[in-house]
């Protein structure tokens, strides 16, 4: 089954890291999943870039920024199989969820 793990970061948190360090961490990352036939994703802007929209009783509303109850904002995304999320650097800087691809 393919899965599709999201990347939340905790800015805060992250901004504290080596950032030498966590590129390299994930040069490694990226190398090891491609050899195991793994796809990366790509590295989104920041949450501050983001627009959501939303309709809610035939009206749009459109907030800038990410619209999230948690300091952990979406970063990015790989397909993998499950057991690579624990491997991913940024495990480290906030959550990794992990989501089935819905089958049509």
């Amino acid at each position: 089954m393919n899965y599709m793990m999201l990347i939340h970061h905790d800015d805060a948190a992250l901004a504290k890291a080596n950032q030498k360090e966590l590129w390299a961490d994930y040069a490694a990352f990226n190398e090891a999943l491609a050899k195991a036939g793994g796809r990366s994703g790509e590295r989104l802007q920041p949450a501050s870039a983001a627009t959501s929209v939303r309709v809610r009783d035939g009206k749009t509303d459109i907030i800038d920024g990410p619209y999230a109850d948690t300091k952990e904002k979406l970063a990015g995304y790989f397909m993998i199989d499950v057991v690579w999320a624990q491997r991913c650097p940024s495990a480290r800087y906030g959550t990794i969820e992990v989501r089935p691809i819905m089958k049509q």
